[in-house]
Formats: C-alpha cells, structure tokens, sequence
C-alpha cells in the first residue's frame, strides 16, 4: 500500500508545485489538506510556507488543531517531517520578522533577517547556489546547487547543511524524524526531485 503524504494547506505555500515535484520523485498518495486528522494519519508530512514568518505561523495556528497534531505526528510519533523554506524557518523558536513571534520551537534557533559580509550582495538571496553539507552529514543532504529565495536565516541549533551570501547562511537543519531546508526542492530541478526522493524513501 502506498505510503500517504500530508501536504499541509494553510494558505501560505505555493502547494501545486510542491505536490508536482513530490508526484516527479515518486509520491503516489498525496493529501493536500487542512484537517488535522488527516495530518496525524499521513506516513509522512510535508510543510511549505512562502512569506512572512508571523503571517505564516498565523495561518497555522488559525487552524483549529493543526499545531497540535503536527506536534503530536512528528515529536511523539516520529513521523519523517519535511519544512520547506519559510516551512523550515517555523521549526525555530522565534522569527524576528517584524517583531518577535514564537515559532514551533521544534529546533532551538532564531530566524532573523539575512545579513550579508558582503555589503554589495542584495537582499533577498534569490537564485541558485551551492548546499555544502556540514561534517555530522544528514543522509538526506547532498553537496550540490538549489534554488534559495529568502531574506530571512535561521540561526541555531542542529544545523545541518549551509549555503554562502556574503558568508555562511544555514541551508538546512535537522534531527531525528526532522528536516528543514532553506531552499526551494520544487524549483531546483534534478537536484531538488533527487532530494524528495530521498526524502520519500527516508526511515529514519
């Protein structure tokens, strides 16, 4: 029987795209939903997220159930989770955009806005750029070249990959049945559909 994908709907992630990439790596069973139950039942789960970190966190939070079921399904459970971008940023404790607004508190760290060493690198870092994994490597992170479009970093704990802007940006966290990237696997072709197929093959 197939394996049933969550795709989180919160009305904050470009969903379509992201479900088309999951069906490119392999995905056969996928729930685009807003229902917590759903959510609590799905083998795996994904959360994208696109926008401000406090509107994003909002839309969750809106949902009756949702945050709960998302923590009962990954921290109690261990199903294999996936933050995708502004989905990643929400596994920190605190975003600063635009005040300070608590997150998930999943992973211990602060998203706060991208501050280059370079002062001639523009804000947001937007195209394509290298993912250089860090010693203790997560087998699901491979050196390589994603699509990055953010103006917001996640500082802290568990990191486990990270890209360059102007110096060293985290490209991705993790631990356990965790991970997050700061890049957009949707849109990083061959690298990004190799990725979710890791991802989808993932027991961790």
């Amino acid at each position: 029987m197939p394996e049933t994908i969550a795709l989180v709907d919160y009305g904050a992630g470009n969903l379509k795209s992201v479900e088309n990439a999951l069906r490119a790596a392999g995905a056969a069973d996928i729930a685009v939903t807003a229902d917590p139950a759903t959510v609590l039942a799905a083998d795996r789960i994904v959360l994208p997220g696109v926008g401000a970190f406090a509107s994003c966190m909002g839309a969750l939070t809106a949902i009756p159930g949702m945050v709960d079921a998302l923590g009962e399904a990954t921290l109690r459970r261990a199903t294999p989770f996936l933050g995708i971008c502004v989905g990643m940023q929400l596994m920190a404790t605190l975003g600063r955009e635009h005040g300070d607004h608590r997150g998930l508190g999943w992973i211990d760290g602060t998203v706060a806005h991208l501050e280059p060493g370079d002062s001639a690198l523009k804000v947001p870092h937007m195209g394509w750029n290298d993912v250089t994994p860090l010693a203790a490597r997560h087998p699901l992170i491979e050196p390589g070249e994603a699509y990055f479009l953010h103006s917001y970093a996640f500082t802290g704990t568990e990191v486990v990959a990270v890209t360059d802007h102007g110096g060293p940006v985290t490209a991705a966290i993790g631990r356990a049945n965790l991970l997050g990237v700061q890049f957009h696997p949707e849109k990083s072709q061959a690298y990004g559909l190799a990725f979710l197929a890791r991802f989808l093959a993932w027991k961790p």
